[in-house]
C-alpha cells in the first residue's frame, strides 16, 4: 500500500508539472528553406515588452522597485539591476542552448556572430509568475523571431506563444529561474519547429 501511495504521488506530481508546460510555434510570414545548414547570428530585444497586467515594462519596474524599496532601502534598486542583468546572464544562454539542441537536425547553428543570416529575438510579453510555497504560477513568455539575410532583408518571421517556465519539484522561488525556464522552452519549441519545417 505504501509503494502504491508513493507511485501515485509521483504520477500526480508529473501530471501537475506537465500541466505547466505549454507553448506553440507559428510561421507568421516568409520561407525558412534558405536557412537550412547555416549559421545564424542571434540578437535579443526587449523594447515594447508588456509584463503581466502592465502594458509597459517600465510601469512594472517602477511599481516593483517602489514596493521593494518601501520594505528595505535599496532593495528595489538591486531588484531592478537583477531584472535586467538576468537577460544576458540567464535567459539568453538558456534559449541558445535549447534552440541549438533541438534545431540540430537542420544543420543550423545559433550563436552571437555570423555574417550570413541573422535572427532577432523579440520578447513581446512576460508573465513572471510566482511561487509562495502554498501556491504557484509558472512564468510565461511570448516571443517573435525575425530571420534576416546578410543585407538585412527579412526572410521569415516565426512566433512562439505561451512558453511556460517552472521547475520540477517546485524550487523556482526566484523569478529569474522561472523566466529562464520559459526561455529554455521557447528555444526548444522553436528548434523543434525548425526541424519539422526543414526536414
Amino acid at each position: 500500500m505504501k509503494k502504491l501511495n508513493v507511485a501515485l504521488t509521483v504520477v500526480l506530481c508529473m501530471v501537475a508539472y506537465t500541466a505547466f508546460c505549454g507553448g506553440k510555434a507559428k510561421l507568421l510570414s516568409g520561407d525558412l528553406s534558405s536557412l537550412k545548414g547555416n549559421s545564424i547570428s542571434v540578437s535579443f530585444v526587449y523594447d515594447g515588452m508588456s509584463v503581466g497586467k502592465f502594458k509597459n515594462e517600465s510601469d512594472y519596474i517602477a511599481k516593483k522597485k517602489q514596493e521593494y524599496n518601501a520594505k528595505e532601502a535599496g532593495r528595489g534598486d538591486k531588484w531592478e539591476g537583477l531584472w535586467k542583468a538576468d537577460r544576458v546572464a540567464r535567459f539568453e544562454p538558456k534559449f541558445l542552448e535549447l534552440v541549438n539542441k533541438y534545431a540540430a537536425p537542420t544543420g543550423m547553428t545559433f550563436a552571437t556572430s555570423s555574417d550570413l543570416f541573422k535572427m532577432v529575438v523579440k520578447t513581446t510579453f512576460t508573465e513572471p509568475g510566482f511561487n509562495i510555497m502554498v501556491a504557484r504560477q509558472p512564468a510565461v513568455i511570448n516571443t517573435e523571431y525575425t530571420f534576416l539575410d546578410g543585407s538585412g532583408k527579412e526572410i521569415a518571421k516565426v512566433s512562439v506563444t505561451g512558453a511556460t517556465g517552472s521547475t520540477f519539484g517546485g524550487y523556482d522561488f526566484d523569478t529569474g529561474v522561472r523566466i529562464s525556464e520559459a526561455y529554455a522552452l521557447s528555444g526548444k519549441i522553436l528548434g523543434g519547429f525548425l526541424s519539422k519545417m526543414l526536414k
